[in-house]
Parts: structure tokens; C-alpha cells; sequence
């Protein structure tokens, strides 16, 4: 998938079996619609995992990267319905990621989705970052692949938690993202496997432990996608 602007929201957490029937019914008719008709959302997509019952990631992609400090998206974060405020508890062990779209390359939605969650050595940030952008171009037309992305976190600063984290509790970040989409998952897990491993980007200038995960759409909704009211 080529992402659909300049800055994004990642994250990653665990909903468990018993609740999952009630957050898809959420998150996919009152959440995602509810973030999609906040001015800069561009697209929201919603990933389980193929690794564990409980795991999920959701991207969101952002116009701009003011668009996480819009006055629009902070007042839904510091005022969530109460169905809002009766499922956050149930996001558990949630890593969110407020980033700067680094690289990107290729076209559509595709059903099958790794991410990689490094960081770099310090001082290799900018040969990795270039390692990265060469490798992610090519394989964004390689068969069976359809996006390669690079997201680097960049919180910003804020005076406090926003209400929603603090029903949440507290959440942690990524620092580097790589996302790597396609219509095979078999040649995402080869080239995950071949390409991005631990060892691999360690010799490109990320440190040793890096986590992945694989995971199947969902649910995506663009902003042409919200019932009308």
C-alpha cells in the first residue's frame, strides 16, 4: 500500500479472545469512523495477527505531521464517548507510535502486512536510514509485494497525557517502523525472513534486537468511507 500522506499513528496491542467480538463492533462503527472524519485522516486500517489470538496493529495516515497536534484530533483524545471509554481499558500492552513518513513506495492495499520495530546504533541513523530507503524501493515491485514503508517516531510535545491515555495507563513507543506489504504472505515471511532479520539490520546499523510481526487486513476505511448522518 503507498501510504496516503506525510505522518502517521502506529500501534500495536492485545485484545483478549473474550472482548474481540465487542471491539470489532467498535472499533469498525463508531472508532475508525469517528477518526476518519477528523480533518487530515487519510486512511485507518486494522491488521490481526497471525502469530498470537490476541494481537493487532492499526495505521493511521496523516496529511501532515501538524495534524497530531490539530485541535480536531486532541479534543476527540480528550473526550472519548463512552463506548470509547469503556473499551480503552482492554487495549493491552498497547506501543503507539506518532511518526514522520521516512520512505515509501508502491501502490494499493494488500492483505498481508509485517512490521519491524528497530532502532538505530548511535551514530549509524543516517547510513541506516539510506540502507533502508534503497532496500525498501526494491522491493516494493517485487512480485508478490505492494508497499514498502519506513515511519520514524517524533512525538510530540504535549503538556500532559491526553485523557484517553489515561484510561489506557501508559503507553509506549517504537522508534523505527518498517512496513512491508503484499498480496503473498508466503514471499512477505521470505523476505522478512531473508532481508530484515535480526542479524541482517543489524549489519546495516540498527541494534541487535529488533520485533517483528505478520499480519492479515482487517478492516480499512478512508475518510469517503464514513456513513453519512
Amino acid at each position: 500500500m503507498s501510504l496516503l500522506g506525510k505522518a502517521a499513528v502506529a500501534m500495536w496491542w492485545n485484545i483478549r479472545p473474550d472482548q474481540r467480538a465487542e471491539f470489532g463492533d467498535w472499533h469498525s462503527h463508531e472508532h475508525f469512523p469517528e477518526r476518519m472524519s477528523i480533518p487530515g485522516f487519510r486512511r485507518g486500517s486494522r491488521w490481526t495477527s497471525t502469530l498470537d489470538t490476541e494481537g493487532f496493529f492499526v495505521l493511521y495516515e496523516l496529511e501532515k505531521y501538524e495534524v497530531l497536534t490539530s485541535k480536531g484530533y486532541l479534543d476527540k483524545l480528550n473526550a472519548p464517548t463512552p463506548w470509547s471509554t469503556k473499551m480503552m481499558p482492554h487495549h493491552l500492552n498497547m506501543v503507539r507510535s506518532q511518526c514522520r513518513v521516512a520512505a515509501s513506495f508502491g501502490g494499493g492495499v494488500a492483505t498481508s502486512l509485517a512490521t519491524i520495530r528497530l532502532s538505530s546504533q548511535s551514530g549509524k541513523a543516517a547510513p541506516l536510514h539510506a540502507a533502508l530507503g534503497h532496500r525498501l524501493q526494491e522491493l516494493a515491485s517485487k512480485p508478490g509485494l505492494v508497499g514498502a514503508h519506513l515511519l520514524i517516531t517524533d512525538t510530540p510535545k504535549t503538556n500532559s497525557p491526553t485523557t484517553e491515555q489515561q484510561i489506557r495507563g501508559s503507553d509506549a513507543a517504537a522508534d523505527w517502523i518498517v512496513l512491508l506489504s503484499g498480496y503473498d504472505p508466503e514471499v512477505v515471511q521470505k523476505v522478512i525472513a531473508d532481508e530484515f532479520s535480526s542479524q541482517a539490520l543489524h549489519l546495516l546499523g540498527a541494534h541487535e534486537k529488533s520485533t517483528m510481526g505478520r499480519y492479515k487486513l482487517a478492516f480499512a476505511m478512508t475518510p469517503a468511507d464514513v456513513p453519512a448522518t
